[in-house]
């Protein structure tokens, strides 16, 4: 077998050449690793168990950089990503209050001398720091001969974006859209969901430091083969990029000192946030979503930025709520909690996700995404049963499963059934990812065996 070899050129022009079915067939993919994670056992025998998947390795240089290894098997064969990150710097100096701003508006300065805790953003990367990890991924078959090279910096933020949006699918309401971040998890976070659900989506709202940061990432979603690169050529029809949806969108930068109000509106309106930034404090105050008000509307957020036990986006109360009892005898209407938050691993994000760690809770308090996903064959089989009924299946790609846990005796038992699902479509959903090899491997493989269809990358024969 050839060794194939991606550029970051080669897998941008791969990304860019998904159509919604592709994505579709790629989450699937993944979800069938992710269930098999959470699920088998080494008795099963099967690749993908939890026991075959090593803990990154991290090595922190004295330069402030960190570098990430993160081997993992998978049932096609094995691999190892190792990629370099730079490490979030407090800042020394208060910076401008934010502003919501239009992509029509003009940028204004700041004219405010005060601040409150929550009239700055939150300390991240320094805008000289990149937030992008670079580095490779090294895909082997089963005998160990090399398969493939591939560049890692853009297939990173693809499957992180890939597993988020596995939920954000399944949702009710998708109408409101709020983004922290303008880097590539942000972007591909962005592409994905309006690929997916893009005519729902009705305003999408981009909160970042760098107003010209994000208008870069919106432009390059609708002419992602203009600059700053120039993609090769593919000789199969690509994704028209112009057939995006076009939400009204807004982007909330740094200039104005009604940082606060904005914030809180945005936040309460949104039916679903992705948090991809590498923050070092919370990203709004945990009122806006814990109080009263805050609760009546359910929410579906992702927090896949911050991968250290000191980086958090979320406020700690705000997962303390989530995983709270339920109380029947209040007299406010709540959106629907489940009880739990949903991570891509339990014991990697119990060693490293800080907002896992602040809000101190335990192994009771998580449940995988593999156990809420149906495998593709159940899923087949239960839409040609349900032809005739009124299930909420769609035509194609992840679906939802009973969530009862098949492996070791920690974790909490979660309702099953419809109690379980409107949760998950309907209620407040947190979804936590610090990310997993597995993950890079089966994404990986998948990419390889779609770019040696469609001709993309170098082989190199008898390597």
């Amino acid at each position: 077998m050839p060794l194939t070899i991606l550029t970051d050129a080669d897998v941008r022009a791969l990304l860019h050449s998904l159509t919604k079915q592709d994505i579709l067939d790629l989450q699937q993919s993944l979800a069938d690793a992710l269930h098999y994670y959470s699920t088998s056992t080494e008795d099963d025998g099967n690749g993908c168990c939890s026991s075959y998947q090593p803990i990154r390795t991290a090595l922190k240089r004295t330069d402030g950089q960190t570098t990430l290894l993160m081997p993992a098997s998978s049932n096609n064969g094995v691999g190892v990503k190792i990629v370099t990150l730079s490490e979030p710097v407090n800042k020394s100096s208060p910076v401008a209050s934010f502003d919501a701003l239009s992509l029509s508006s003009a940028r204004t300065a700041s004219t405010s001398s005060s601040t409150t805790a929550f009239d700055v953003p939150p300390d991240s990367v320094a805008s000289s720091q990149s937030t992008t990890p670079r580095g490779s991924l090294t895909l082997m078959d089963k005998e160990g001969s090399p398969r493939a090279l591939i560049n890692a910096e853009e297939i990173t933020a693809f499957r992180t974006a890939l597993a988020s949006t596995m939920l954000f699918k399944k949702r009710k309401n998708v109408h409101d859209l709020t983004v922290f971040g303008a880097g590539k998890q942000a972007y591909w976070h962005i592409r994905l969901a309006l690929l997916l659900r893009g005519p729902e989506i009705h305003h999408l709202s981009i909160i970042n430091r760098s107003f010209d940061s994000a208008h870069r990432l919106i432009e390059k979603l609708y002419k992602p083969f203009d600059e700053p690169v120039v993609f090769p050529t593919l000789t199969v029809p690509t994704a028209e990029i112009s057939d995006l949806s076009r939400p009204k969108i807004a982007i909330i930068t740094p200039s104005h000192t009604e940082y606060g109000r904005l914030l809180k509106s945005t936040i309460r309106a949104s039916s679903a946030i992705f948090c991809t930034t590498p923050s070092l404090e919370p990203l709004f105050p945990a009122s806006y979503l814990t109080s009263t008000e805050g609760r009546k509307k359910g929410r579906y957020i992702a927090a896949i930025g911050s991968y250290k036990p000191h980086m958090v986006e979320l406020h700690p109360d705000i997962l303390r709520q989530a995983v709270g009892p339920q109380h029947s005898n209040h007299h406010h209407k709540h959106a629907q909690q489940g009880g739990a938050i949903v991570v891509d691993s339990v014991e990697a994000c119990l060693k490293e996700a800080g907002e896992i760690i602040q809000a101190g809770l335990g192994g009771r308090e998580v449940v995988e995404i593999g156990e809420l996903l149906m495998l593709k064959r159940d899923a087949d089989r239960r839409r040609q049963e349900a032809q005739q009924s009124t299930d909420d299946l769609d035509k194609s790609g992840v679906e939802l499963g009973s969530g009862k846990k098949r492996k070791g005796a920690e974790g909490k038992e979660h309702a099953a059934g419809k109690g379980l699902t409107e949760w998950l479509q309907r209620g407040n959903v947190i979804y936590k990812s610090v990310g997993l090899g597995l993950m890079d491997v089966v994404v990986g493989e998948d990419l390889v065996r779609l770019a040696d269809e469609r001709g993309l990358g170098t082989r190199i024969e008898n390597f």
